[in-house]
């Protein structure tokens, strides 16, 4: 029976399991491992697996990480987050400034504040890219049209900006995901504005449904915001999980927490 040593981490509760590489390189189907360990009632339960090689050569480390479905994104704010603490925790990296490599480039979080296992990191979050047409952009379903923003933040971005959220925003945001306009999908926030420095967003992401916060859908959610000109830098993105911190002078950064909640082995 193979099994997976794993420690379990949040980032304003976007959870997620980490467990170094080595300990996985076993493993013949990390897809079907990560939908087994994720899974909430039969698994250890998280939005997202993440693997983490601290032998990265430029760079601190590299983190790949699989979605509750299987799927790999390009990016994880949160989930990044919660390497970085992993890494500082476990003194693989004991340092203030991090450099970790993802699927979307080389990230770097410096350490803004720590007590205990909880975190503070602030992350660039590169430069958000507003897709061709994605300013007003008009998406079908069915007899029903939605506007929408849509960004790439790494990975990419489908914000819809409301005075009051749907009450079906979770089925909207998983007929969105499947949109034909996104053939790779497309995470999906839906945004209420509440003043020019403050949002109030609820999150359905690529590969893992509802969650509670998100650090790309964070930061896809502001820039979103800013670009249609009703938000400035900087933002504090309100989720269910607590507030976020968002600025955008030329590259965009997101500080939010990060903390280490359990560790122990999954038996696969």
């Amino acid at each position: 029976m193979p099994e997976i040593p794993f420690v379990k981490a949040h980032g304003a509760g976007n959870d997620f399991l980490l467990t170094w590489r080595n300990d996985a390189a076993s493993l013949d189907d990390l897809p079907s491992a990560a939908r087994a360990i994720c899974a909430r009632h039969t698994g250890i339960g998280a939005d997202g697996w993440l693997l983490v090689d601290p032998h990265a050569g430029a760079a601190d480390a590299s983190i790949v990480l699989y979605n509750s479905d299987g799927s790999i994104p390009e990016l994880s704010g949160n989930g990044t987050r919660c390497a970085a603490a992993w890494l500082i925790h476990s003194c693989t990296a004991p340092k203030p400034d991090l450099h970790i490599a993802t699927g979307a480039g080389v990230k770097t979080l410096r350490l803004i504040g720590r007590e205990a296992n909880h975190f503070e990191f602030e992350m660039n979050m590169g430069t958000p890219q507003l897709a061709a047409d994605g300013l007003h952009a008009h998406l079908a379903l069915g007899a029903r049209t939605v506007e929408a923003v849509l960004v790439n933040v790494g990975n990419p971005q489908c914000v819809i900006l409301c005075d009051d959220f749907p009450a079906d925003w979770r089925e909207l945001g998983a007929a969105l995901e499947r949109h034909p306009h996104f053939p790779l999908r497309t995470n999906v926030s839906f945004v209420r504005v509440l003043d020019e420095h403050t949002i109030d967003v609820l999150f359905w992401e690529r590969g893992a449904g509802e969650t509670q916060s998100s650090g790309t859908g964070s930061t896809g959610a502001a820039a979103a915001a800013i670009l249609r000109g009703v938000a400035q830098s900087p933002v504090t993105v309100e989720t269910p999980a607590g507030p976020l911190r968002f600025r955008w002078d030329g590259e965009a950064s997101l500080i939010g927490p990060a903390e280490i909640t359990a560790r122990g082995v999954f038996f696969l």
